[in-house]
């Protein structure tokens, strides 16, 4: 129940934020260019808050339905406007003024996600250099020759630096003709060149959670080998060593030291037994596991640490302010250019549509992403603003982007659509996004 609960507050509070930055945008572009605006509303439906402000006496709300909002502005197509008015109807605006508070909304979410990457660069980062895990028996990779430590050095053409470049190149590789050209580094330093070849599999690797189990390895993680060793805890009491590898504990595959502390923290106090690699031979233990208190939960403690010798799969990256600012700006227009991509291989089939998601997956997601900390929150934020300002681009006359191409057909053929041409249209725009809608729900319950 407490679960259900954060993923609900979590879910409200992210829409609620980047709704806001969006209305926000057209409300102060359509201000700038004087229009008169009625309505500022977060969420649809009946408001629960209400203000009134400004010489305008804009209502400011928070309506009841918390699944996007609006900003209505006076409009002579909805009513007669009063004679100290006239001129400030959005229809009575020219149309670059027009168009202008129409992309904004958009541009808001792309600026804002803009802050928030240079928010989470302004300090530094430390980022995974993209490498080669655990790979599975049999699978396309172990086919290709992966072998765990393998650094990743390019795919295709494209040098990658970090997994998100890594990715966004496996994805446009793969759905192309189902190949992955790599350029490998070993842990030597000898490189070589391999394809990971998935054939008509290519659709199906696409879906949400399916990629790296259906090409058959992990991304590297480092490995369970006892780094440091408190005096004071769980494994030295038990007389295990640095560079002891942890292979099982009561029998639960070990691969790296998230699996690790998954397996040993719902044991706190219980007695386990951990098998172990020492000098090449298999080894056994048993011992009783330590325990800590963690926001008032207790939690298992083998009383371990990472070996240090994973330097060479990290890097470091430290930014000044407007160097972390360019950082960003790079990072979400490579976003925004790979979402597009997404969306448009959907269209022809080569991604699955099981990668429209509807508010349960979204509140999944925010949920899990307070759980890991503010910095996840604000990538998760960064991410779905990007969603945001691209999918209200799409040329749907219910979105800002058909709006859009109302206002440039008036501009070409010198006076507006005919309310019977706006109204075929809007059924249309409604249309689409209820079948847009409907793959979104089935895909977050039966996904």
């Amino acid at each position: 129940m407490t679960d259900i609960l954060t993923d609900i507050t979590a879910f409200v509070v992210l829409i609620s934020i980047l709704v806001a930055v969006h209305e926000y945008g057209h409300y102060i572009v359509g201000r700038w260019a004087g229009m008169k605006v009625l309505r500022f509303s977060i969420g649809f439906g009946k408001p629960v808050w209400m203000r009134v402000g400004g010489k305008d006496r804009t209502e400011y709300c928070v309506s009841a339905i918390p699944l996007g909002g609006y900003v209505r502005f006076l409009d002579s197509r909805e009513g007669s406007v009063a004679p100290e008015d006239e001129g400030r109807a959005f229809d009575h605006r020219p149309i670059p003024a027009r168009i202008a508070v129409l992309l904004a909304g958009p541009a808001f979410n792309f600026v804002f996600a803009v802050l928030a990457y240079w928010l989470l660069f302004a300090g530094g980062v430390v980022v995974p250099q993209p490498a080669v895990g655990a790979v599975a028996p049999d699978s396309y990779a172990e086919q290709a020759g992966l072998e765990f430590g393998d650094k990743i050095i390019a795919v295709g053409d494209k040098a990658t630096g970090e997994w998100e470049d890594t990715l966004v190149a496996i994805l446009g590789e793969m759905v192309d003709d189902g190949r992955i050209p790599m350029t490998l580094q070993t842990a030597e330093g000898q490189q070589r060149q391999t394809e990971i070849d998935v054939g008509a599999d290519k659709t199906r690797l696409t879906e949400p959670g399916q990629l790296f189990d259906g090409l058959g390895f992990e991304p590297w993680q480092p490995p369970a080998i006892i780094g440091e060793l408190p005096t004071d805890g769980a494994a030295f009491a038990a007389g295990f060593e640095i560079g002891d590898r942890i292979l099982t504990i009561d029998g639960e595959k070990v691969n790296n030291f998230n699996e690790l502390r998954a397996v040993v923290e719902p044991r706190p106090g219980k007695e386990v037994t951990v098998e172990f690699v020492r000098n090449d031979a298999l080894r056994s233990l048993q011992l009783v596991l330590g325990e800590q208190e963690v926001d008032g939960k207790k939690l298992g403690l083998l009383g371990v640490a990472l070996s240090q010798a994973t330097g060479d799969y990290y890097t470091r990256r430290v930014f000044t302010p407007l160097q972390s600012l360019g950082a960003a700006a790079d990072k979400t227009w490579a976003s925004t250019v790979f979402t597009v991509q997404m969306l448009g291989r959907m269209v022809t089939g080569d991604v699955s549509i099981k990668n429209i998601s509807g508010p349960i997956n979204i509140a999944r997601i925010a949920g899990d992403s307070v759980d890991r900390g503010w910095r996840y929150f604000v990538g998760i934020l960064a991410i779905i603003s990007i969603s945001l300002g691209v999918l209200n681009l799409l040329p749907i006359p219910v979105l800002d982007g058909g709006q859009i191409v109302y206002q440039l057909v008036e501009a070409l053929k010198g006076s507006p659509l005919t309310e019977r041409a706006q109204i075929i249209g809007q059924q249309a725009g409604i249309l689409a996004l209820l079948l847009l809608m409907s793959f979104a729900f089935y895909n977050d319950i039966f996904g």
